[in-house]
């Protein structure tokens, strides 16, 4: 899911590092004590510790009354542009841009290549820091890309260097990269592999459907790959994803399957792969990772692997989350369109409260996910209302659970005019079923909420169309009460018919919009208003 100009640092213009005097300890005092102490922070010099001193600081920063977030950088492009922590990518992922200084810093530009060649996907590998690997290369951030003709690369993220390359599969078609376990393993999907209609009218049935390549990194190394067959997992697979340990399956009939992959992985792998090693598979010899010979499938799934948990759900979506586990979905019926049942992961059982409807008559639907704050709670978004729930053990139960409002954050709305009743020329009074949408352009709705972790706070994105031109207003609310702490507007327009990404990362605030054919990234960040400065400066003066 940050970036500071004025961070802890000796190349920092502005540092706010708090050197505070380390708190004395007995002599006494063994290893184990000092520790215990160390981790729970009482070591004031700690790295840790002067980073959330600083961002406290940051935090007390942001929200004065005398700053205000202005826009200091704007740049088009002809293809869609992607940011994450601090680098901003043009040209799918060929130019990079640091947001971090106080204006975006140029940092480098990979060679053009041919559309064969050409970045499809890519992920963001920051370095390790609590071991040190054998070669230096290994230990560096990295940005992991995925090209057009089955080749993986590493590129340093300050400079562009290649830093390895990987050749996948001359057989198969891989397109997608995806976290398993965030900055430890990740995955390459592949294309489905439909069967030609020559195949077809043949009456030949292919039995793959996915492959999937498993990998880990710092270093980077293969743990297996595997391929979604309908002899193990059935002939209505239509997705397949990897996420913290378990094997996602979505099918048409509107079913999602949960496997454990460390239990696949340990009941059917044929060979243990390691790139660089010689290997010889299906009378073929060649080395792993390198072309034309790639990464071969050492995962051999010929039957069906026990299912962990399985659930009938509308559009195949489910999320788990929460303290203790539950999950959030939509019931298959379409009687349930619009709803979302919170449930027991344990044994299924539907919280007391845990059916959410925002009862909103909307062209865009709500939305509801787990909070990323691991903190167990839910955020559900609608048009005009952000409901930050939480899930508590019932009252005078100690197996059932049930959903509460901890707080809600409502859309400034002028809700006074009442539906007038129209009058045909007969005289007959005519009653209106709706007056408007909730998420009438004309009203101010939410369209983006974004957690800034290191602060606290939420970023909450609503947009109003006047004379069909859509304004954007950034709302900064307080993560654990819901208060109101700053609002800051958008100056360019917000065309609510394109779409739109919004980052809100410590001191800077990004916009990314697509207008038409062509894409915009815009950039703000926190300053003092010139009107107090130059107050300031008369004060100075007189005195």
């Amino acid at each position: 899911m940050a970036t500071l100009s004025t961070r802890c640092s000796k190349y920092s213009p502005t540092p706010i590092c708090l050197n505070l005097a380390r708190p004395q300890v007995l002599m006494s005092a063994n290893a184990s004590v000092h520790m215990s102490l160390r981790s729970i922070g009482a070591f004031s010099t700690d790295a840790g510790m002067l980073l959330r001193k600083n961002m406290r600081l940051l935090r007390q920063l942001i929200l004065k009354d005398t700053t205000e977030f202005k826009k200091v950088w704007t740049r088009h492009s002809k293809s869609p542009i992607a940011y994450e922590s601090g680098k901003i990518y043009f040209e799918n992922y060929r130019c990079c841009f640091s947001s971090i200084p106080s204006n975006p810093q140029f940092l480098y530009e990979l060679p053009k290549v041919s559309n064969a060649e050409k970045i499809e996907d890519a992920l963001l590998c920051q370095c390790p820091l609590e071991k040190a690997l054998p070669q230096s290369s290994d230990q560096k951030p990295c940005l992991l890309a995925l090209t057009a003709n089955n080749w993986l690369y590493r590129y340093s993220t300050k400079t562009g260097e290649q830093l390895q390359k990987v050749y996948l599969s001359p057989r198969y078609k891989f397109r997608y990269l995806g976290w398993d376990v965030p900055q430890e393993t990740f995955y390459i999907k592949s294309v489905q592999n439909k069967p030609s209609v020559m195949a077809r009218q043949a009456g030949l049935d292919n039995n793959t459907i996915i492959y999937l390549a498993v990998l880990s990194v710092f270093p980077l190394e293969v743990l297996a790959v595997l391929e979604i067959n309908k002899k193990a997992f059935g002939a209505t697979v239509v997705d397949v994803l990897l996420s913290q340990g378990l094997l996602v399956i979505s099918h048409s009939t509107k079913v999602v399957k949960l496997y454990s992959f460390e239990n696949i992985v340990d009941k059917y792998m044929t060979k243990r792969l390691k790139l660089g090693q010689h290997c010889e598979w299906g009378r073929v010899t060649g080395t792993v990772g390198e072309s034309p010979f790639g990464i071969p499938v050492n995962l051999q799934i010929n039957e069906h692997p026990p299912v962990l948990f399985e659930l009938a759900c509308l559009d195949n979506n489910i999320q788990i989350g929460g303290h203790p586990w539950h999950v959030i979905y939509t019931p298959k019926l379409r009687k349930h369109q619009g709803t979302y049942h919170i449930c027991s992961l344990e044994d299924g059982s539907l919280a007391h409260n845990g059916i959410q409807d925002m009862q909103c008559c909307s062209l865009e639907s709500d939305w509801i996910y787990f909070h990323p704050d691991d903190s167990g709670r839910i955020i559900h978004v609608g048009p005009s209302r952000i409901n930050v729930l939480k899930i508590l053990k019932a009252h005078g139960s100690s197996s059932q659970f049930e959903v509460v409002e901890e707080f809600s954050i409502t859309a400034h709305r002028n809700n006074s005019a009442v539906a007038q009743p129209s009058v045909t020329f007969s005289g007959r009074t005519v009653k209106r079923r709706y007056q408007e949408l909730d998420d009438d352009p004309e009203k101010e709705t939410f369209k983006v909420v974004e957690y800034e972790d290191e602060l606290d706070l939420l970023a909450a994105v609503e947009v109003t169309v006047t004379d069909e031109v859509g304004r954007a207003y950034v709302g900064l609310y307080d993560n654990q009460n819901g208060t109101l702490r700053k609002k800051s507007q958008l100056l360019e327009a917000w065309d609510v018919t394109y779409s739109h990404e919004f980052f809100f990362d410590r001191d800077t605030m990004i916009h990314i919009a697509q207008e038409k054919s062509n894409f915009c990234c815009h950039v703000y960040k926190i300053t003092h208003r010139q009107e107090d400065i130059e107050e300031q400066l008369e004060e100075s003066s007189m005195k």
